[in-house]
């Protein structure tokens, strides 16, 4: 096991930077943007065009990397993180920073599902569990750092865009030092919604509205927080309180749904995630101490909905469709988070602080009405026939390798075609 780590300890090193910068990035903007007198609803932008690039890197990013290899491709999408981060630091404008944004969420796409490739190839059936729970706990972690580091400079000054944009370069080096040979071929994914319908509704829906809560929480938290009279690092701990929390209540919710009617997790977590909600709008903390304990609480909820709800979809798809489903529900997931951002941005505008929670009630509560009316249409599956749980990171950063690389027998399809290429 340690050997296996070892052979992989230099991609693990670069997917270190690339997260720490990204999660660095993404707690800096709106915290910056809201110095600058951005209103939210151009705040709630930026995660919409995080989302628009992100997708589009998933889809496109395989072509560019077949035609340029991986590490020449590796290294453009380096080069254009960079120039987004420092162009954001020149130009304070904010429908200028959600084009950039969406050129960032683009170039992440790109690195991560390069990074992610060298993982598959560099590990073996019986070791890939492990490594993709390491890769899993050091993208967490390093995300969390970046997020934290927001407190030791005034985010005024251009310190921290500086500080992105070198960890950004330096996440290029191990990829472009390492030996191995060329990566396995970049998954591809697409959307047959008819499909992912007849497979699984309750899946359908609740994961484009699961996208649709938490992008709006993941880009307008740090907004919320410093509406409220957070200080930075207090804005820094209520997002992170949120991420680690729904990262430890992956495994409990997990074996839940492993022994139950999935359906049913999905009716608790969306309880869960509606009493949440209604402490923010009735109580409205003020305080770092109970506004992170909310703010834990609500993570816990949200995000152990996109786990479960894809071991629903693999429940009722043929085996051998587990990429199609899987793909296909992540790009409903990054179409969610598209519109999750601009529906909390307005409702901020409109309402103040609390608006952000409003939209992450109306999702919530249609997820629970749903999910109720679908157990009544169609009975509960085996737990013979149930399909593996996989945890998945609390993030916006899942890529098509991501699929691959926590499932072995898609992993070993990918294999023998880059063995009979």
């Amino acid at each position: 096991m340690s050997r296996s780590l070892i052979s992989i300890a230099a991609l693990l090193l670069g997917s270190f930077f690339l997260f720490f910068a990204g999660g660095l990035t993404g707690m800096l903007l709106p915290v910056r943007g809201g110095i600058e007198g951005f209103s939210s609803f151009e705040l709630g932008l930026l995660g919409t065009g995080w989302a628009i690039g992100y997708i589009s890197g998933c889809l496109t990013v395989p072509a560019i990397v077949s035609r340029a290899g991986h590490i020449r491709g590796f290294s453009v999408m380096a080069a254009i993180a960079c120039l987004s981060v420092m162009l954001t630091s020149l130009l304070m404008l904010p429908y200028a920073w959600i084009i950039l944004r969406a050129m960032a969420g683009f170039a992440f796409a790109g690195a991560a599902m390069i990074m992610e490739s060298w993982l598959v190839e560099r590990s073996e059936t019986d070791t890939r569990g492990m490594i993709f729970g390491t890769y899993t706990m050091v993208n967490l972690f390093s995300s969390t750092a970046g997020q934290m580091v927001i407190a030791i400079a005034p985010p005024q000054s251009d310190k921290l865009f500086t500080i992105a944009t070198i960890f950004y370069v330096i996440a290029l080096l191990p990829t472009a030092l390492t030996k191995s040979k060329a990566p396995a071929p970049l998954a591809r994914v697409s959307l047959d919604l008819k499909g992912l319908w007849k497979n699984s509704p309750v899946a359908v829906a609740a994961v484009f509205l699961t996208g649709v809560s938490n992008g709006s929480f993941g880009t307008l938290a740090a907004v919320y927080g410093n509406s409220i009279g957070l200080a930075v690092s207090g804005v820094a701990l209520f997002v992170s309180s949120s991420i680690l929390a729904g990262a430890i209540s992956q495994l409990p919710m997990g074996y839940l749904s492993d022994h139950v009617d999935r359906r049913i997790v999905v009716l608790l977590i969306a309880a869960l995630a509606i009493g949440s909600d209604a402490v923010f709008l009735i109580f409205a903390p003020t305080d770092a101490t109970s506004a992170t304990i909310y703010a834990a609480i609500f993570g816990a909820a949200i995000y152990s909905f996109y786990p479960v709800l894809v071991a629903h979809a693999n429940d009722h798809a043929d085996p051998s469709q587990g990429m199609q489903t899987s793909g296909g529900l992540l790009l409903l997931f990054g179409a969610g988070t598209m519109v999750g951002p601009l529906l909390g941005g307005v409702l901020m505008t409109l309402n103040g602080p609390n608006g952000l929670f409003l939209s992450t009630t109306i999702a919530h509560i249609c997820i629970f009405v749903f999910t109720l009316w679908r157990i009544t249409q169609r009975t509960a599956v085996d737990s013979e026939e149930k399909s593996q749980f996989v945890p998945i990171a609390p993030m916006r950063t899942r890529t098509p390798q991501t699929i691959v690389l926590g499932d072995a027998d898609i992993a070993e399809e990918f294999e023998e075609a880059m063995q009979e290429n």
